[in-house]
C-alpha cells in the first residue's frame, strides 16, 4: 500500500515537471516569435496626383472714394469724392456687373469682375483702380487692386488720431447675406458685427471699433459668405489735406512674411516717414528684421512682440531708394510698411503690404498713375527669368535677377501685363510722383488649383 502511494507520487512530480517545462517552453517560443519577423504581405495603397479643374475667378473693386465730415449738420454723412479710373483685362469670358452702396445713394457702386475657366484651364483676370484727389479736405493718389472676397482677413494700418478719416470697406459679392466679426487688437481687443446683405458694399468708421488704439490691427472674419475688407484711409494736417490711400488686407499670418515696393522717397531725422507695423497673432516672438536693397543688406534689427499687441518699427535710417524687408519670427505674424513722400501739410502716404511667392503665369494690372515700375524680388537660391508681355500685344521682356539679388522694370499706365517666372519670386507695383505715392504687391491667381494626392 504504501509502495503504490509512493510510486503515484512520483508519476504525479513527474507530470507537474514535464508540465512546468513545457509552459516554460511556450513562453520563450511566444516571446521569439514576438521578436522574430512576421511573414505577411504589404501593399502600396492606390493614389493618383490629380489637379482639380480651374474654377472661376471673382474679383472685387473698391470703388468710389469717399468723403466724410462734409455735411455740418451730418458729420457722419458721406459722399462721393470721384470715381477710380479701372484697368482690367483677362484671357478668357468675363462677366461684369456692380454692387450696390446705400450710404452713396445713387452712386454707380464698385465692379464685381467674374472672369470664367474655359475648356479646364484657369481662367486668369486681373483688375486695379486708381483716382487722384487734390481738393480742400483730400488730395493725394490713391490705387489698389481688385481682390477675391475672403472669409478672413487682416488689415494692418490706418490710424485713429485727429485729422484721420479712416473706413473698414466691406463688400458681399456673393448671393447669401455675411455676417462680419471686426476685432480690433490694440490697447485692448473688442469685437463688433455687420450684417452685411448680398451684393452690397458698406462701411465702417475705424475710429468708431478702435477708438485710443495708436497703431490698430483689425481681424475681418465672416460666416455666411466671404467679403472682401479694405481699408480707405485721408489725413488732414491741422488745415491742409496730407494724403489718401486704399489699403488692401495683408497675408494670413505666418512665421515669415515678406515685403517688396518698398519706397522710401525721402529721408527725415525728425519724423519717421517708413515703419513697420507688426503684431503676433497667437502668441509673443521675437522678430528679425532685416531691409536689402538689390543684394546688398542695409538694415538689420531685431524687436520682442507681445500676443495680439501692434508694435511699430522705424526705418527713418534708410536712405531713399526701393527695398524689400524679411521679417522672421518664432510665431505667426502679420504686418504692413508705411511709407510717406515727405514730412509736412500736403503730402501723401501708401501702405504695402507683404508679398508672397509667384511663380508660373499671373496677371497683373497697371492702373493710371505716376512712373509706373514693377519691383521683382528672388528670395531664392537659384537664378531666376522673368518674362513679361502686355496683353494687348508687343515684344516680351525678359529679366534676368540673379539669386537673392532683385530688379527694378518700368510699365505703362494703363496696361496688363503677364508676368511668367520660373523660379519663385515676389512682385510689387510702384506708382509713385510729387506728393502722390501708392503700391501692392502681386498675388497669384486664385483660380489656379495646385495638384492634389487622391486615394480611391
Amino acid at each position: 500500500m504504501i509502495q503504490k502511494r509512493a510510486i503515484r507520487v512520483v508519476a504525479t512530480g513527474a507530470r507537474l515537471l514535464a508540465g512546468v517545462v513545457i509552459a516554460v517552453a511556450c513562453v520563450a517560443g511566444v516571446v521569439a516569435a514576438v521578436a522574430l519577423p512576421w511573414p505577411g504581405v504589404a501593399t502600396t495603397p492606390a493614389q493618383e496626383s490629380v489637379t482639380p479643374a480651374a474654377g472661376d475667378t471673382t474679383l472685387v473693386c473698391t470703388g468710389d472714394f469717399r468723403a466724410v465730415g462734409r455735411n455740418s449738420q451730418d458729420a457722419a454723412q458721406q459722399f462721393s469724392a470721384g470715381i477710380p479710373g479701372l484697368t482690367v483685362d483677362s484671357t478668357g469670358p468675363r462677366e461684369d456687373s456692380t454692387l450696390t452702396v446705400p450710404e452713396l445713394g445713387d452712386s454707380g457702386g464698385p465692379q464685381r469682375l467674374v472672369g470664367s475657366a474655359e475648356e479646364g484651364g484657369a481662367g486668369l483676370i486681373a483688375a486695379a483702380e486708381s483716382i487722384s484727389l487734390a481738393e480742400e479736405d483730400l488730395s493725394g493718389l490713391a490705387a489698389s487692386a481688385c481682390r477675391e472676397a475672403r472669409t478672413e482677413s487682416w488689415l494692418v494700418g490706418g490710424a485713429v488720431e485727429t485729422g484721420t478719416s479712416d473706413l473698414v470697406i466691406l463688400s458681399n459679392p456673393g448671393d447669401v447675406t455675411a455676417t462680419v466679426t471686426l476685432t480690433v487688437f490694440g490697447l485692448e481687443e473688442t469685437s463688433s458685427t455687420v450684417v452685411l446683405p448680398a451684393g452690397t458694399q458698406q462701411s465702417v468708421p475705424l475710429a468708431s471699433i478702435a477708438a485710443g488704439s495708436q497703431a490698430p490691427v483689425v481681424r475681418v472674419t465672416t460666416e455666411g459668405a466671404p467679403v472682401r475688407a479694405v481699408l480707405q484711409s485721408s489725413l488732414i494736417r491741422t488745415l491742409d489735406p496730407s494724403g489718401i490711400d486704399l489699403q488692401d488686407t495683408a497675408g494670413s499670418p505666418a512665421n515669415e512674411i515678406a515685403f517688396a515696393g518698398v519706397q522710401v522717397l525721402k529721408s527725415s531725422e525728425d519724423t519717421p516717414l517708413t515703419a513697420l507695423r507688426l503684431m503676433a497673432t497667437e502668441q509673443e516672438t521675437p522678430v528679425h528684421v532685416t531691409v536689402r536693397s538689390g543684394d546688398s543688406v542695409v538694415m538689420e534689427t531685431d524687436a520682442p512682440l507681445e500676443a495680439a499687441t501692434p508694435t511699430e518699427i522705424s526705418l527713418e535710417e534708410l536712405d531713399p531708394g526701393v527695398y524689400s524687408i524679411d521679417v522672421e519670427a518664432e510665431a505667426s505674424v502679420v504686418g504692413a510698411v508705411r511709407q510717406t513722400t515727405r514730412a509736412g501739410a500736403a503730402s501723401d502716404f501708401a501702405w504695402m503690404t507683404s508679398a508672397p511667392n509667384i511663380r508660373g503665369e499671373v496677371l497683373t494690372a497697371i492702373p493710371e498713375g505716376p512712373d509706373p515700375r514693377l519691383h521683382l524680388v528672388n528670395p531664392g537660391d537659384s537664378d531666376a527669368t522673368v518674362t513679361l508681355e502686355s496683353t494687348s500685344g508687343g515684344k516680351a521682356k525678359e529679366i534676368s535677377i540673379p539669386a537673392g539679388d532683385d530688379a527694378v522694370v518700368d510699365v505703362k499706365q494703363d496696361t496688363t501685363y503677364a508676368i511668367r517666372a520660373d523660379e519663385n519670386v515676389r512682385v510689387a507695383v510702384m506708382l509713385s510722383g510729387r506728393d502722390k505715392l501708392a503700391g501692392w504687391p502681386v498675388w497669384p491667381g486664385a483660380a489656379a488649383q495646385e495638384p492634389i494626392t487622391v486615394y480611391p
